[in-house]
């Protein structure tokens, strides 16, 4: 039964889930039309539907087999696809992260800037004058997929990653930028880092940043750092 409908392409991707395609293009216009469906997931909950996993252009829907099958999950999301015209998208969220940007706290800045022919200071203006969109979260728990990195700042993956990111660093990796919530292997180019703590299950709403927000990096200097982090 898989086939497009509303610029989405369902396609079978296990015996027991449903890859949702909406183009190949990463945009605002697409990011939105998953906003939406996500939207109309949590308003009206499919029965059997155990994970969805959202992306830049897609999303994976894992289901129970032994309740549903593709074609009821993808009969039940092109209903929901429909209905994107009704679908109202709230104010994004400005959430702003105070980020001391090379030294110890940013490894590879230098290299960065040098890399792109620009001074630091040229850098951390570009970094951190640019209003980023949150795409979707991923990799570990809090770790969002930031969109709307300049061109000029995009660099690739260094070739071995490092065994070990501090919790709270800025990174690059190609085209993206974000920041790691907890300490893990990682292979983007650190330039920064955040005493603010991105991730804690012990509160409400466990991530700092959620889908559909937009992000600020303020820069801060190492006292003003060490302060909040000791805070």
């Amino acid at each position: 039964m898989n086939g497009v409908t509303h610029d989405v392409q369902f396609l079978p991707a296990s015996d027991y889930s449903l890859l949702l395609r909406f183009g190949e293009e990463i945009s605002l216009p697409t990011h939105q039309k998953i906003v939406k469906l996500l939207r109309l997931l949590a308003a009206e909950p499919i029965e059997g539907v155990q994970n969805i996993h959202p992306a830049y252009c897609s999303m994976l829907v894992k289901f129970d087999p032994l309740k549903l099958s593709h074609a009821d999950v993808e009969r039940v999301l092109k209903s929901f696809c429909s209905r994107f015209d009704q679908v109202e998208l709230p104010k994004p969220r400005v959430r702003r992260i105070s980020v001391c940007y090379g030294g110890e706290f940013g490894p590879d800045l230098k290299e960065v800037a040098e890399l792109h022919r620009l001074s630091a200071a040229e850098l951390i203006k570009l970094h951190s004058g640019t209003q980023y969109k949150v795409y979707f979260l991923g990799f570990v728990p809090g770790f969002a997929y930031l969109g709307g990195l300049p061109k000029e700042l995009a660099t690739p993956r260094l070739a071995t990653p490092r065994k070990s990111v501090p919790a709270g660093s800025v990174g690059i990796g190609g085209a993206q930028t974000g920041v790691y919530p907890r300490e893990t292997p990682g292979g983007w180019r650190l330039i920064g880092r955040t005493a603010q703590r991105l991730f804690d299950p012990a509160r409400k709403e466990m991530s700092f940043l959620q889908i559909g927000d937009e992000v600020r990096f303020v820069p801060i200097g190492e006292e003003e750092f060490r302060a909040a982090d000791s805070a």
